[in-house]
């Protein structure tokens, strides 16, 4: 979503949020190139990051972490100074200042690293225009789910993530979402879940569940293909686990390869009054789904 835009000794500087996204399923269907292939359906919730960009003319490019134990992220490692580089050399010039305030916490699969390059690629194309086949490209050599944060929402991702086809009419989503201590190393569980498979492939029936918007099913559907090997690696994901399920709700699941995980709800109300009754062992939050602006 834009939140602002305004100029500073005649410089035009752009404030956005960059979204987190939950995975509804994740089915790992193989592998590609050395990499795990998967079949997930997502969508993106309210849990945010705040870039601001701001262009410079010495073509350098600095970046500025804050929140969530960031500001120690080396730039040669973080997704979003990567994407800003890649976005100018394509340019052949241009430099940028970007300021990021983080929300959504790390290592949590709620995929804030692509988000946060996702939302400075955005950020990006609006001070000096872009086209969204250029951005993605980008974003794609950054990141698998990337391209996808670049315009959010629910969706259907396949092949590595790279392949995003966009979800309408699905209704908003209810969520209470926990933060088991310890956060899971993605290529670790990746690599992990070849010893410790998900064996349930729920991706059709998620998808098919929520374009008609039966919660019920939905429910019943959701599942992660990474979560025996994320709570092998991280015990705190099972506890987590057990402890949503315990407040009734219509399905509970891991999100990426963790550590978050999340209850569904079927309305707003019950949600709240499940908030109000939790006393599991780690933070938790209300959340739900939204469709945020798109630039692209």
């Amino acid at each position: 979503m834009r939140e602002a835009v305004w100029y500073n000794d005649g410089m035009e500087s752009v404030t956005v949020r960059a979204y987190a996204k939950i995975n509804l399923s994740l089915d790992v269907t193989g592998t590609r190139g050395g990499y795990h292939t998967i079949d997930s359906v997502v969508a993106s919730v309210d849990i945010f990051d705040e870039i601001t960009v701001s262009p410079r003319d010495d073509g350098q490019v600095t970046i500025t972490m804050r929140g969530r134990g960031s500001e120690d992220i080396p730039p040669e490692s973080n997704n979003a100074c990567r994407a800003a580089r890649a976005f100018f050399a394509a340019r052949g010039s241009g430099g940028a200042d970007i300021s990021v305030l983080k929300h959504i916490p790390m290592g949590a699969g709620l995929g804030g690293s692509s988000a946060d390059a996702a939302g400075v690629l955005n950020a990006l194309c609006l001070l000096f225009g872009g086209e969204y086949a250029a951005a993605k490209a980008i974003a794609d050599s950054i990141g698998s789910d990337c391209g996808y944060m670049l315009r959010g929402g629910y969706a259907r991702l396949t092949g590595r993530g790279e392949r995003v086809s966009l979800i309408d009419g699905c209704p908003k989503l209810y969520l209470i979402v926990a933060f088991p201590e310890g956060g899971v190393s993605t290529a670790r569980c990746y690599a992990l879940s070849d010893v410790y498979p998900g064996h349930r492939r729920t991706s059709a029936a998620v998808n098919r569940a929520i374009c008609a918007g039966q919660l019920q099913e939905l429910g019943k559907s959701l599942s992660n293909g990474l979560y025996p090997a994320a709570a092998v690696i991280n015990g705190n994901i099972r506890d987590a686990v057990a402890e949503l399920s315990a407040l009734s709700p219509l399905g509970v699941n891991m999100t990426g390869s963790g550590s978050a995980v999340y209850a569904l709800f079927g309305d707003e109300t019950s949600r709240d009054s499940a908030l109000k009754k939790y006393i599991g062992g780690c933070r938790a939050v209300a959340a739900e789904t939204l469709i945020p602006e798109r630039y692209l």
